[in-house]
């Protein structure tokens, strides 16, 4: 644990505030039978506000990235090389035990591993971020902009050679996850979300927050860095939509115009933000989000946790044994707010809960570093 820095760009820990909040809330729902359509993925092709959130917080771990490395000067060492490799191994090693909880309460044993799902959001975080901080300490920063074309070019082509863009058992991502890991580890028997090879889409997301951290730092004035971040966004938005038409905008799969309309979307809401709260210095509203902005990380394990346990602890009532989320829900918020109104309000519930941890370790200015 360390002190949080004055120095901390706040617009950034405003939207990755932002995002982990909309992450712990769409992952919480009181009944996923009765969710409110922006708070569903898209089925398939489409996007929607749901979909944006794990997009936004890789294109911002871009971002941190660059801050970080820069303190190195972007030279490999044998420190610098243990630290990421170290971070790599934790926030992997987390997003498996997480994984590995969950497993054990739906089983309501001590589970092995043989079902272990191995992809996930965290697991997904520490790779790109692995790949993406060797890119940074090993490759001259002028090459970044086209590895980035290269990857998301040959992933489009790839996808479209492959019957990717296709749901179904035949889709290569599934295919190559299933030969890889095996079809106990995934999300399901036949695909995974967070696979192995959307993975390399998903490091385009931050290599261009990389690109937009480098940006930010080498520009001095405040206009010029919002107008810049403000035009990339804008560019790479419509990019993606445009090229939407032969590449289809699709989370599952992370394709190539998924990225680039996200990060558009982030660069641009992050332009926005640094106009409001670094530019204007409106900043009282901000103060919600800046609980969750710091200890991002910390708060989203703790989240992922403590959901399991709702869910997985139980007790007997009414003749019947519940969980004490299914308590919450059915007996308490659902009869006050139905069906749908009670299954969002344990997700902003759940939020708020969360919100009070984090903001506790903000109020005594505590940063876990994960």
């Amino acid at each position: 644990m360390e002190k949080i820095s004055e120095k901390r760009l706040l617009s950034l820990d405003v939207l990755r505030g932002i995002t982990i909040a909309g992450m712990i809330l769409v992952n919480n729902a009181g009944n996923w039978n009765y969710v409110y359509a922006p708070l569903r993925h898209a089925g398939w092709d489409g996007l929607t506000p749901t979909d944006l959130v794990f997009p936004f917080f890789l294109f911002i771990m871009g971002i941190s990235t660059f801050f970080s490395l820069q303190k190195y000067h972007f030279r490999a060492n044998k420190a610098l090389v243990y630290k990421i490799i170290r971070r790599t191994c934790v926030i992997f090693g987390l997003g498996l035990a997480i994984a590995w909880i969950g497993l054990c309460f739906r089983s309501h044993t001590l589970a092995g591993f043989s079902h272990l799902r191995i992809p996930g959001v965290l697991q997904r975080l520490a790779v790109t971020f692995c790949l993406a901080s060797f890119v940074a300490i090993g490759i001259k920063h002028k090459y970044i902009p086209y590895i980035t074309a290269f990857l998301l070019t040959g992933y489009a082509l790839l996808m479209w050679l492959g019957n990717g863009t296709v749901s179904g058992e035949n889709n290569l991502i599934g295919l190559t996850d299933k030969a890889i890991l095996g079809s106990n580890h995934l999300h399901t028997p036949d695909f995974d979300p967070e696979g192995i090879l959307s993975t390399v889409s998903a490091l385009c997301n931050v290599l261009i927050g990389f690109l937009c951290g480098k940006m930010i730092r080498e520009t001095n004035d405040a206009g010029k860095q919002i107008t810049r971040l403000f035009v990339t966004g804008a560019a790479l938005t419509f990019a993606g939509f445009l090229l939407s038409y032969g590449c289809p905008i699709n989370k599952k799969i992370w394709s190539s115009t998924f990225v680039l309309v996200t990060c558009g979307m982030g660069a641009t809401l992050l332009a926005l933000l640094a106009w409001i709260i670094d530019a204007k210095g409106c900043k009282k509203w901000s103060r919600f989000f800046e609980s969750f902005g710091v200890n991002p990380l910390f708060i989203y394990v703790f989240a992922e946790v403590f959901a399991i346990f709702l869910s997985g602890i139980t007790f007997h009532y009414d003749d019947k044994t519940i969980s004490v989320k299914h308590f919450v829900y059915r007996e308490i918020l659902e009869p006050c707010f139905g069906a749908y109104g009670g299954s969002f309000a344990y997700s902003i519930l759940f939020v708020l809960f969360v919100w009070c941890v984090g903001h506790l370790l903000y109020r005594k200015q505590i940063c876990i570093k994960i």
